[in-house]
């Protein structure tokens, strides 16, 4: 089977809070889809390891399967204000949707209300491109409340939901609450990893997730050449 092919061509990545896991996320499905990678906006990482450059290490592609980031803004802080105090501001002309030959993951900032700036917030971009979206939420104590508000948030704006991967221990019934509370659909959880490798990240894929669910054709495919 041609995955390439037969792939979504753009699936949007985002989470329900900051540092829940999607740049872990977005690099497993980078692999399995053999996909490029794209972070619009990247607040903070610029003398450290941004999110881009923490994808092309867990995949290990090489650097035409990563695409530069519209915003690289220096301070890790709403990208709104990171972007303020770098004086330069965003418009989201330069965050329209790049062409890819290959199926693209693009990676949210943030929570799905951060403001990129005074006007837009990114669920509001997020809207604009009409992708189909994978949230990514905690198993933890108050993810029940952070992933309905998030799914309604996104449903407020239509846009798309392609379901749910969650990250940590198995919580049977945060899980299943979630889904159907939420009317969305489990792909699959990603358990804590001992370590984040290309290889590891490839067996939690196969061994969480089915590859089936991250197929097909996208019902408005943006990134077409």
């Amino acid at each position: 089977m041609n995955v390439a092919s037969k792939t979504r061509r753009a699936l949007v990545i985002a989470g329900t809070d900051t540092g829940v896991g999607k740049t872990v996320v977005a690099a497993m499905l980078t692999l399995a889809l053999h996909a490029d990678y794209w972070k619009p906006v990247q607040a903070g990482g610029l003398e450290g390891e941004s999110d881009t450059e923490t994808v092309r290490k867990l995949t290990g592609f090489d650097d035409a399967r990563m695409l530069p980031e519209a915003y690289r803004l220096s301070q890790p802080l709403s990208p709104h204000h990171a972007a303020e105090l770098d004086g330069v501001s965003i418009d989201p002309a330069r965050l329209q949707l790049p062409k890819c030959k290959r199926p693209l993951i693009i990676e949210a900032a943030g929570g799905l209300l951060v403001p990129l700036n005074e006007q837009l917030l990114f669920a509001d971009l997020i809207a604009s491109w009409q992708c189909p979206v994978t949230l990514c939420a905690r198993t933890t104590l108050g993810t029940i409340n952070h992933t309905l508000l998030s799914l309604e948030a996104l449903r407020r704006r239509n846009c798309p939901v392609h379901g749910i991967v969650f990250i940590g221990d198995d919580m049977p019934d945060t899980q299943r609450t979630i889904c159907a509370m939420g009317g969305a659909r489990e792909l699959g959880r990603l358990p804590w990893l001992p370590a984040l490798t290309p290889n590891s990240l490839t067996d939690a894929f196969q061994q969480n997730f089915k590859l089936a669910d991250f197929l097909g054709t996208a019902a408005n495919d943006k990134t077409a050449p």
